[in-house]
């Protein structure tokens, strides 16, 4: 099994601690937030689902594919 784990914005070359860090300081609770601001998840959006995971659990890494496990995925 892989010891890689998601931790980063590859676009905006940010890591979950930052945007996790940022969005506290700045009262922002959802990623659409964020974009609006174009701090992260804009480009490709691969991490989108990932920083909603932010949101949900507090923390900042994650197993690839870890938002499958979501209740509301979609």
């Amino acid at each position: 099994m892989s010891e890689f784990l998601v931790s980063r914005c590859i676009c905006h070359k940010k890591s979950f601690e930052e945007i996790k860090e940022f969005a506290s300081n700045e009262g922002i609770n959802k990623v659409e937030e964020l974009q609006a601001l174009s701090y992260c998840s804009n480009s490709c959006q691969m991490c989108k689902p990932y920083v909603e995971l932010i949101f949900e659990t507090g923390e900042t890494a994650f197993k690839p594919g870890a938002y499958y496990g979501r209740k509301n995925v979609g």
